[in-house]
């Protein structure tokens, strides 16, 4: 599956992320943030663009509202950080700690998650389209009452996730690892899964599987 890139210039000049607090309205655009420490704050409605935003940490930080277009986040801690009610479009994640992130009732479009620890996570009520998570840890993650489109599951860890009325038609989970999901065989149909997988699910429909 291809998704887009954000678009970000060649050559970004190197701003303070707390200049955001002094702006009208909170926002920061065609730059690059580095090592940057906004912890357990509160900032909403923030929007960020054409942003680069390097080796920093916004644990326990609440970004509702939150409008991310062309950003990339490279080593960054998110951990526990409120993005509810957002919306993310041509957004990468790049060896980020995203435990416990809240990302509830939000809208992704073209994002990438890649070798990212995404476990526990909240994607409830969210709408994602053209999303790849890739190597990424979300054990626990919860993707209850998802639209999900064009997403791709590659070499992650999705044990314990949840799809609770959540259709996976489409999706394919085939190289992925889990020893449970939460998941109704109705909303399993249409995925592909590899054939240890199938008789996993076989299994947990009562079939005794001959090899």
């Amino acid at each position: 599956m291809k998704i887009e890139s954000p678009k970000l210039p060649s050559d970004l000049p190197l701003k303070n992320f707390q200049d955001i607090l002094y702006e009208e309205d909170p926002e920061l655009e065609v730059c690059i943030i580095q090592d940057a420490v906004f912890e357990h704050e509160t900032l909403d409605r923030a929007r960020l663009s054409r942003v680069i935003i390097r080796n920093c940490s916004f644990e326990q930080t609440v970004f509702e509202r939150m409008d991310l277009i062309d950003v990339r986040f490279e080593n960054c801690n998110l951990s526990n950080v409120n993005m509810r009610n957002s919306s993310i479009h041509r957004v990468q994640f790049v060896n980020c700690k995203l435990l416990g992130v809240d990302f509830s009732e939000s809208s992704f479009g073209n994002v990438l998650f890649d070798n990212c620890v995404a476990n526990l996570a909240l994607f409830s009520n969210a709408k994602l389209e053209k999303v790849q998570f890739q190597q990424t840890y979300l054990k626990g993650a919860d993707f209850y009452d998802c639209k999900l489109k064009k997403i791709a599951f590659d070499t992650c860890n999705i044990d314990e996730v949840s799809f609770d009325e959540t259709s996976l038609k489409g999706i394919d989970i085939s190289t992925s690892t889990f020893n449970s999901l939460i998941v109704s065989m109705e909303d399993l149909k249409g995925c592909t899964v590899s054939t240890d997988q199938a008789i996993r699910f076989a299994t947990l429909l009562g079939l005794i599987v001959k090899e």
